[in-house]
């Protein structure tokens, strides 16, 4: 039985290579035919999940796509998206072009259909998923035991949505800089960051595994909060319904599609959590209509599930609706952005979060990369206690860290106007810098 199955297997791949090999992938790249967009086409062999694989292929590459049309009836694929960097402008950089048409074009053809653009299986690091109940200074705490129990925190995504929390980490061993393959301490380290989840409620559902997964980390946080059933309704989940996306679907009987429609407000990444969202719950999209107006989005889907039929029930189209509405919030950038950038070292993470902690912030989202030795982290902080952001505490923390260091991004309504640079940079820029700065009390309840 296995040899007959992997030989159908191994003839599953042949035959796509085949396919691909007679139809290659084409893919066009115009700056001429509109005025404020560079227009992508990209015309191939349908499968399922190619829609999310080339949405993603753009989103990496941190482009804005503010038109898109989809047609994937019958065997062949087509799409046209009209794409802008984040400044607004067409796309000019010969390398991000060449780099698209490589990664859609005939010399992706023979690669997997699950490749994940960004993500490399590697053994420089390894990697934990998190999922539990989310509370102030979760985050301190987990960074914490981790710089504990030395490991450095290379990257990071956290997300929180209705009252649940998730995370990827990618963690090296502190002496060596490599991953931690030691079966005793990978049991050690789970078992500790579990009971951290847990908190004092020992019976909350916690999850934490040590993945050797190669999927995308947006994808696979995604899939976490899916899993922990986020997007069910809770006595703490008070979204006014302006803010609320606008979801609905209807069914199309004539041709025995379901038509999913989303208004909401636009922000970078929507149109990959909608569809990736859409894939992972077996769905596919034959036909799409994307706009973007000014700060509004308008989506336009029409599916059917894997095995041909269209939305069956009340019960599936309410699930299918509470899914995308929960995809949507999961990145909307609640709090005051702050961004950090300095060199990196171990426990910084775990040293900066506990002084967010210590004045009462929270984190409600978290992007953690380190490169070439230098941190750029990007944190989204809440009063623990659901007021607006103070600018005194946050021009204080900016004192403790450095000015130059920790700053705030953009102008969130939730905080008043936070005063000029001091000209006292490092208030205490030697004792942060300092490997000592630890949560001494963490460390010793964990020990």
């Amino acid at each position: 039985m296995e040899m007959n199955m992997s030989f159908s297997h191994d003839m599953g791949d042949e035959y796509e290579k085949f396919i691909r090999r007679m139809n290659p992938p084409r893919v066009v790249i115009d700056n001429e035919a509109c005025k404020n967009a560079t227009v992508i086409r990209v015309d191939c062999a349908n499968e399922h999940g190619i829609l999310l694989e080339v949405v993603q292929i753009l989103t990496d590459l941190n482009l804005i796509i503010n038109k898109a049309y989809i047609s994937a009836d019958g065997n062949w694929f087509m799409d046209v998206f009209n794409v802008t960097d984040q400044d607004g402008n067409k796309i000019t950089d010969e390398g991000i072009l060449d780099y698209i048409t490589k990664s859609l074009g005939p010399e992706s053809c023979f690669t997997s259909a699950m490749r994940s653009v960004g993500v490399k299986q590697t053994m420089d690091h390894t990697e934990i998923e998190l999922t539990g109940s989310d509370r102030p200074g979760l985050l301190s705490e987990l960074s914490a035991v981790l710089k504990h129990l030395k490991c450095n925190v290379v990257n990071a995504e956290v997300w929180t949505h209705n009252t649940r929390a998730a995370a990827v980490i990618q963690v090296t061993d502190e002496e060596t800089g490599t991953s931690i393959t030691n079966l005793e301490r990978l049991s050690r380290i789970k078992e500790l960051l579990c009971n951290v989840l847990k908190g004092s409620n020992k019976s909350s559902l916690a999850k934490t595994i040590v993945s050797h997964s190669v999927t995308h980390t947006d994808r696979r946080l995604h899939q976490m909060m899916f899993a922990d059933r986020d997007y069910e309704q809770t006595g703490d989940d008070v979204l006014e319904d302006r803010q609320r996306p606008d979801v609905d679907v209807v069914n199309w009987y004539d041709k025995d599609y379901s038509v999913v429609t989303i208004r909401c407000k636009d922000r970078p990444k929507l149109l990959f959590d909608t569809v990736c969202t859409l894939t992972d719950m077996g769905y596919v999209v034959f036909h799409a209509k994307i706009d973007t107006e000014g700060p509004q989005s308008y989506q336009e889907y029409y599916i059917r599930h894997v095995d041909g039929s269209p939305v069956k029930s009340d019960a599936e189209r309410q699930r299918v609706t509470q899914c995308l509405e929960a995809a949507i919030k999961r990145r909307v950038s609640e709090g005051l952005k702050l961004e950090l950038c300095t060199t990196d070292r171990v426990g910084l993470l775990s040293d900066v979060t506990r002084i967010f902690r210590e004045n009462s912030l929270t984190v409600s989202r978290a992007e953690v990369t380190t490169k070439d030795g230098k941190a750029v982290n990007t944190f989204y902080v809440r009063d623990a206690s659901g007021y607006p952001v103070d600018a005194k505490t946050i021009e204080f923390i900016r004192q403790v860290i450095g000015q130059t260091i920790l700053k705030v991004k953009g102008s969130p309504e939730d905080v008043k106007s936070v005063s000029q640079e001091s000209p006292t940079r490092f208030l205490f820029g030697g004792l942060f810098k300092s490997r000592s700065f630890v949560n001494f009390s963490l460390v010793r309840s964990y020990s």
